[in-house]
């Protein structure tokens, strides 16, 4: 199943295109896309009754298919190439910290860039189906709804700015955190443990993995952080980014007025932002 947020409406992803739950269903589900993940079994079990589209997929329209998490967490340096082109070794325990949720953007936006120097970091977005508490790694596959692509947005001049890292800040400006186009379950990927990920700039690739690289898996990730807090139906897990990052670069490299970010993960699809200068008033002013 693959489930998308078109025009804030919950739409199933068929052959052909798109399927809307609520109007498809009767009623019987919101057209709230965040509201799925707290029904996502029953939502899968009559997705299997779904026939064709009957209308278009726009991915130009679409927007985060997790559009309102209660909770977005990420994950550093859990490829270990990347933790050595930021002047770190490999971590002992996941580096946790978090994107705030209104950085939340669709799949095709257009980011305005802050002041400062930001990157890109392509990441799997894990979205959590059930709630999960102290779960074992044996079991933390069981608590996921599917998979998607982000874009973990990093303005590098605040993120290590004063006297301790201002990681989640820095990562949570204004649409620094894209996703989709489309939620994934995982018996529609051959490997959910395995995919290829990558992005490129302006047509060029800067960087591209496997998640079968990640120092942490997803189920040690899920199995890590339930053991500390709880996780609901609808949470999100930003996994980390392989190698190829512009602060890792020599010299340094950050995105500019006019670029184009394309991001993907095989099987799942991809995202695009158009970056333009800032329109926010110079604080000196």
């Amino acid at each position: 199943m693959r489930v998308a947020n078109v025009d804030g409406r919950l739409k199933l992803l068929v052959s052909g295109g798109a399927v809307d739950a609520e109007r498809a269903s009767g009623g019987l589900f919101s057209a709230d896309p965040q509201a799925a993940y707290s029904r996502f079994d029953e939502l899968r079990t009559w997705a299997s009754s779904v026939g064709e589209a009957d209308e278009p997929f726009d991915q130009t329209r679409a927007g985060s298919p997790v559009p309102t998490p209660r909770q977005v967490f990420a994950i550093g340096l859990n490829y270990a190439d990347h933790a050595a082109e930021s002047g770190f070794a490999k971590p002992d325990a996941p580096v946790v910290f978090t994107k705030f949720p209104s950085a939340i953007a669709g799949p095709v936006t257009t980011v305005e860039l802050p002041p400062g120097s930001v990157d890109w970091e392509v990441e799997i977005v894990v979205v959590i189906g059930k709630t999960a508490t102290s779960v074992p790694v044996g079991r933390a596959w069981d608590h996921v709804a599917g998979l998607t692509v982000g874009q973990d947005l990093s303005e590098r001049d605040l993120q290590r700015s004063g006297p301790a890292p201002q990681f989640s800040l820095a990562k949570s400006h204004r649409g620094f955190a894209p996703a989709g186009p489309c939620v994934v379950t995982l018996d529609e990927l051959d490997r959910p443990d395995d995919l290829e990920l990558g992005c490129e700039v302006n047509g060029v690739v800067v960087q591209k993995g496997r998640s079968s690289d990640m120092i942490f898996s997803v189920s040690e990730l899920i199995a890590y952080l339930s053991g500390i807090v709880t996780l609901f139906p609808g949470d999100i897990i930003f996994t980390g980014t392989p190698p190829g990052v512009g602060m890792g670069r020599t010299p340094p490299q950050y995105l500019h007025e006019g670029d184009v970010l394309r991001s993907w993960v095989g099987g799942i699809g991809t995202l695009t932002q158009t970056f333009v200068a800032s329109t926010r008033p110079d604080k000196e002013s």
